[in-house]
């Protein structure tokens, strides 16, 4: 039976695709964006999430742990060395306030399925669905594919909300249980696009290419950085990639927000934009524009 690891399941989610959906959140990215609001997400294995204020001292997680990572501070309370924990959540098991909490469990194609067939009604009164999302839900390429065609089946809408940046073969698997795509879109230049995620774009460009090539459902995704990717070459370069496709599609604008920062914290890394703030009204009105004029439909945020 294929199994994939799952960090969320949110129910009632409106931004990810049409109507009211049920977005799966699966573990693993090829990419390290560090703007990500999901860091939990990027390592493909299962890991730990602390939340010190609300441990209470009871030192049970310090006995548990088999690394010998956790010792108590002058206060009685957990502190975590990053440089022994193998976040294996055993300590999570033994955490009785939920001061620590297990990311990631292993799940069923059927488990999730049966979890997202709660909301049939809604996603037939509204035209939602299921949307796998992440991290990267193609780099579980084989659970990914079981899960859409699964829910496929049962007639429900799919989505993948996708970074683009795996193999053309993944594509060509799950495009035919694939309603929609939701297709980032982080930088045009390849050097500026490895140096903020790790990994060039061309790869992303020609899946993106062929996809809309194929008469797929595309919303591309551009997610909006200050001092990153907001300036005017770039969005313009952005606006004529979307304009060139062999399909049009909607673009998404979506501005940056640091609602991620703290959970980079609770994982034990740090957080490299922690200064960085939301772009002003003005600019993201003005990315708009600037889109628009390659005759493109422009939407912000969702």
């Amino acid at each position: 039976m294929t199994t994939g690891i799952v960090f969320d399941i949110k129910r009632f989610s409106i931004h990810d695709g049409p109507g009211i959906r049920t977005t799966v959140f699966l573990k693993g990215c090829p990419l390290h964006c560090p703007w990500c609001h999901n860091p939990e997400s990027q390592n493909p294995d299962p890991g730990v999430m602390l939340y010190p204020g609300r441990c209470i001292a009871c030192g049970s997680c310090v006995d548990a742990c088999p690394e010998h990572a956790i010792s108590r501070d002058a206060e009685g309370k957990a502190v975590t060395d990053p440089a022994l924990c193998k976040r294996c959540g055993t300590c999570t098991e033994y955490c009785y306030a939920e001061a620590r909490r297990r990311v990631g469990q292993e799940m069923t194609v059927d488990e999730i399925v049966e979890e997202v067939e709660r909301d049939r009604d809604f996603y037939e009164e509204s035209g939602g669905g299921v949307t796998l999302s992440g991290g990267e839900p193609l780099a579980q390429k084989a659970f990914a594919l079981e899960l859409l065609r699964a829910s496929r089946e049962r007639g429900i809408r799919t989505a993948v909300d996708t970074c683009g940046a795996v193999a053309w073969s993944v594509f060509e698997a799950v495009r035919p249980y694939t309603d929609l795509f939701l297709y980032d879109i982080k930088h045009m230049d390849d050097a500026a696009h490895r140096e903020n995620t790790g990994a060039g774009n061309r790869r992303i460009l020609e899946n993106l290419e062929k996809l809309s090539e194929l008469g797929h459902a595309i919303n591309l995704r551009f997610a909006l950085i200050p001092g990153i990717n907001d300036d005017e070459e770039n969005v313009r370069r952005t606006g004529a990639l979307a304009a060139a496709l062999p399909n049009r599609h909607p673009v998404s604008v979506l501005p940056f927000h640091a609602a991620g920062g703290e959970k980079y914290k609770r994982l034990g890394q740090s957080y490299t934009l922690g200064e960085l703030g939301p772009p002003q009204d003005h600019r993201i009105a003005g990315v708009a524009r600037l889109l628009e004029a390659y005759d493109l439909e422009v939407r912000i945020g969702g």
